[in-house]
């Protein structure tokens, strides 16, 4: 047996939803992801977050729809044919919808290859929102923590 049949390990890897949110991508972890709709009617709850859309009946189940730019303090959602709204699986709040510019791609990202985001904890803005950056090709796509972005903390 030749010593380097030990030397390739598997390499562990993470798929992401690659999205625009203006003019930046971000990638959800596919793991998050139960389905991906078309924008739709949003029924608008009164005295909500300004972040908070509203709820849509999906097949018969109320979900809750938040703006990813909003909560990014980010100009306000223009909907395009291009706009999509997410639907999360959280496994301690259920299902809850975002607001995409659009939806590119899946990415297949190798976890050592994701670099840490080198933020201090006093920043504000989007910074908060990303856990990790990865590499597509030539392109950077940063990494949302999901927990930040559905958590109920306002961004100001």
């Amino acid at each position: 047996m030749a010593d380097n049949e030990f030397d390739v390990q598997e390499k562990e890897i993470r798929q992401y939803i690659s999205v625009k949110v203006g003019e930046e991508k971000f990638g959800i972890d596919i793991g998050y992801v139960d389905n991906i709709v078309r924008m739709q009617k949003i029924t608008r709850v009164p005295k909500a977050q300004v972040y908070f859309k509203g709820i849509i009946n999906l097949r018969g189940d109320i979900v809750p729809v938040m703006s990813t730019r909003i909560k990014m303090g980010l100009d306000d959602d223009v909907y395009t044919s291009q706009t999509r709204i997410i639907i999360l699986k959280l496994e301690e709040k259920g299902e809850i919808g975002l607001i995409v510019d659009e939806v590119c791609e899946v990415v297949t990202l190798v976890v050592d290859e994701i670099d840490k985001p080198n933020i201090d904890a006093s920043s504000t803005g989007e910074e908060l929102f990303i856990n990790g950056i990865g590499k597509n090709g030539d392109e950077l796509i940063s990494l949302l923590e999901i927990g930040a972005i559905v958590g109920e903390k306002e961004n100001n």
